[in-house]
């Protein structure tokens, strides 16, 4: 009899907390399934067209020979992202309190909103790699002109959405607020900033997905290390599947950091997914 209670109370109590990862990840897998069979079936059809068309490797090799070179050369590649990532992050952190504070700025003051944010879209209207020689000319060869010209691609998005998502607070909850006796950083700190999360993180994702391709483009210009440099090196040596290895380097770095972005934003708005 102590057998079977004590099996009894393992089948009931155990799969309640096992249960939930389980879900969890099935749920994950089920999500993501569509497209990994769409992303393997345009693989295995550039796979085959490269193959049936005859082209060379240095037109357009197949995604197997990527892999291979790719492989054969990630000790290469893997220094040259180490440089890209650390000028994309500091790039993305730059563009993130930059852009906050303009969006703050917009939504607290209707006159900087009339004032800063048609200058702030103008500023949009200018090409990256128009000014990108200049600023190396500015401040020369070091990772500053990386930095600025990341922080130039990413800013844009954090500012508008958080504008936006401060000023589409429910005006009845900050009325509450001041009925209470709440003063104005009060107001903003317990009602209109966590109201506006999920649009800052929107903004933020766009921004992250900007911020590898800034670093390379900043790269393209003057570098002595990056993904960047990697890749034109690479093309401009003919060795187009070393230069798409490159390119494959850049979208997982891209994939991993907009996956942390995402994790965070569940960790802080998770009151926002339930109730959507």
């Amino acid at each position: 009899m102590q057998m079977i209670r004590t099996r009894t109370v393992a089948d009931v109590a155990a799969p309640k907390g096992a249960q939930a990862p389980s879900r969890s990840a099935q749920r994950g897998l089920e999500q993501a399934l569509p497209a990994l069979v769409l992303a393997l079936l345009l693989l295995a059809a550039w796979e085959v067209g490269v193959r049936a068309a005859g082209l060379r490797e240095i037109q357009l090799p197949a995604p197997s020979r990527v892999v291979e070179i790719g492989w054969a050369q990630r000790a290469l590649i893997a220094d040259h992202a180490l440089a890209t990532l650390q000028v994309a992050l500091i790039g993305l952190a730059a563009a993130v309190s930059v852009g906050a504070a303009f969006g703050l700025l917009i939504a607290s003051w209707p006159l900087a909103e009339r004032a800063v944010y048609p200058l702030l879209v103008f500023s949009q209207t200018i090409p990256t790699i128009a000014i990108a020689p200049l600023l190396v000319l500015l401040f020369g060869l070091g990772a500053l002109p990386k930095v600025i010209v990341v922080a130039l691609v990413c800013f844009f998005p954090v500012t508008v959405n958080l504008a936006d998502g401060l000023r589409g607070v429910d005006p009845l909850m900050v009325d509450v607020m001041r009925a209470l006796g709440a003063k104005p950083w009060q107001v903003l700190t317990k009602v209109k900033l966590p109201a506006a999360l999920p649009a800052f993180f929107s903004g933020l994702k766009v921004a992250t997905t900007y911020c590898v391709i800034g670093a390379v483009l900043g790269e393209w210009i003057a570098a002595p290390r990056g993904l960047g440099v990697f890749m034109l090196r690479s093309f401009s040596a003919g060795q187009t599947a070393q230069a798409f290895a490159g390119i494959v380097a850049v979208s997982l770095i891209t994939v991993a950091l907009f996956s942390l972005v995402l994790l965070l934003e569940k960790l802080l708005t998770g009151w926002h997914y339930r109730r959507a």
